[in-house]
């Protein structure tokens, strides 16, 4: 079916988003991706081509992946039995060599070359090269039984270097949201609270959130009530209201900590919609959930 948009449209629409694209080049926009918007095959050639058109317009891009799916697969090929607890995958060390094998030498290379069929130079890095990380001390269940999730933990520093390097080449770095312990053993972090804390290394114009979800709402289960902004304290006021909860609590969390350590802003936007990221960027009404300082 041919396009019903005129070629004074398409103009006007590049003309919109001029000041946007003045104002942005050369800054560094990082993009955490996963989940369920790593499935279907329509969104992530949507979400590559955007990242494509973000380098082709100067705007330096750094992605943060996921690929528990990718995961799930391959445990259940080797006739484990994924598990979780409040959300948190259950590693022991068979796991995480999973989990390292899938993330690092699958999925990172992966999206390497669907870039690089884009025409876009990319660079994969491991996550244990960037987030010098500690264990996450075992939790008390609900028997009052102490429950030890194994090689799972958050990222306590960052070391930019890597991913600077491969910046300052033109490159778009790729990350795995992995990480290292002081022993050098791979452990598997949040990749959420993880990207937010490059974020403010680096630091990043925007920290951009790609999930299944349109953004912040009052109410899930009306997209009506999308919020379109908000500011880092009124964060915590609908964290207290119960309105943010969940996974959200440590992804809105993380990105405020990030906003008083030099980062822009932060969007939350949903992979549902066609080009999310070039219309949250570049155009007067936007798209999603915008968090400022």
């Amino acid at each position: 079916m041919a396009s019903q948009i005129t070629s004074r449209q398409r103009a006007e629409t590049l003309v919109e988003a001029l000041p946007y694209l003045q104002k942005f080049r050369d800054s560094i926009f990082l993009i955490k991706y996963g989940g369920s918007t790593m499935e279907a095959e329509e969104q992530v050639e949507r979400f590559l081509i955007d990242v494509a058109f973000l380098d082709a317009v100067g705007i330096r891009v750094v992605l943060v992946h996921g690929g528990g799916k990718a995961i799930n697969v391959r445990m259940k090929e080797q006739g484990l039995t994924p598990q979780f607890i409040n959300g948190l995958r259950v590693t022991d060390a068979p796991t995480v060599e999973i989990v390292r094998s899938v993330l690092d030498d699958e999925v990172n290379p992966g999206i390497v070359n669907q870039l690089e069929a884009l025409g876009v130079k990319a660079v994969g890095i491991s996550g244990r090269k960037v987030f010098i990380a500690s264990k996450l001390p075992p939790f008390t269940g609900p028997d009052n039984k102490e429950v030890d999730l194994g090689f799972v933990g958050e990222a306590e520093e960052v070391n930019p270097v890597a991913v600077l390097a491969a910046l300052a080449t033109g490159a778009v770095p790729v990350i795995s949201p992995l990480g290292a312990l002081p022993s050098s053993e791979s452990i598997n972090i949040n990749a959420d609270v993880s990207a937010a804390a490059l974020a403010a290394a680096l630091p990043a114009t925007k920290l951009i959130f790609l999930s299944d979800v349109p953004g912040l709402m009052l109410d899930p289960k009306d997209d009506s009530s999308l919020i379109h902004s908000l500011t880092a304290s009124q964060t915590e006021e609908l964290i207290d209201r119960g309105v943010i909860a969940g996974g959200m609590i440590p992804k809105v969390r993380s990105a405020t900590k990030a906003l008083k350590s030099g980062l822009g802003k932060v969007h939350l936007l949903g992979a549902g919609v066609p080009h999310a990221v070039l219309l949250e960027a570049f155009s007067e009404e936007g798209i999603g959930t915008e968090i400022t300082p």
